[in-house]
């Protein structure tokens, strides 16, 4: 298991795979390997979603104290370019963002720390993510940065994505309460 520390503080983890001819086999989660590079944190909750259609785009969410969620995602099947934006008020890198390639095919992973919001559009049809979440899901602490702030200036890979309404209308980064 090798890994790459960007400079806000996420970690791509690159996920070893032993091949044959019937496929692959990965270990995706290994409590005391993740904590040898700096995740030793108890993950309580997997979700798991699936986007039919190539370019669409989940996020940007992230949840509020006292549930807020660090986040280790990987894909499953297809492809996605994943993107963390750095909301921590004080932080020396707020509002600075950064991306990552995930695929079936690759196997990485990607550990978004508390404080980030997260989201991600798919490169293929049936694309499907799997993360871990280091906190459960409170629909009251819930909150979501709009996918195409100027002041971000993410270059996604697809300009008119399928989102849903709640992420269509999410504020600016200027314009986040929490």
């Amino acid at each position: 298991m090798g890994y790459k520390l960007g400079n806000i503080g996420l970690i791509l983890i690159e996920t070893r795979r032993f091949n044959d001819v019937r496929g692959f086999f990965a270990e995706t989660y290994n409590r005391d390997r993740l904590s040898k590079i700096g995740i030793a944190i108890e993950f309580v909750q997997d979700n798991h979603s699936i986007s039919y259609a190539a370019g669409t785009l989940r996020g940007m969410h992230f949840q509020a104290q006292p549930a807020a969620q660090g986040k280790l995602v990987r894909c499953a099947r297809g492809a996605i370019f994943d993107v963390a934006v750095d909301i921590r008020r004080g932080s020396p890198t707020y509002g600075e963002w950064e991306g990552h390639e995930l695929t079936a095919k690759n196997g990485h992973q990607l550990y978004v720390p508390i404080g980030f919001a997260h989201g991600f559009v798919t490169l293929e049809p049936d694309s499907e993510i799997v993360y871990k979440c280091t906190d459960y899901y409170d629909p009251s602490d819930e909150g979501s940065l709009l996918w195409n702030d100027p002041d971000l200036n993410i270059p996604w890979p697809n300009n008119s994505p399928i989102l849903s309404k709640k992420d269509a209308q999410a504020p600016f980064l200027v314009n986040l309460k929490r």
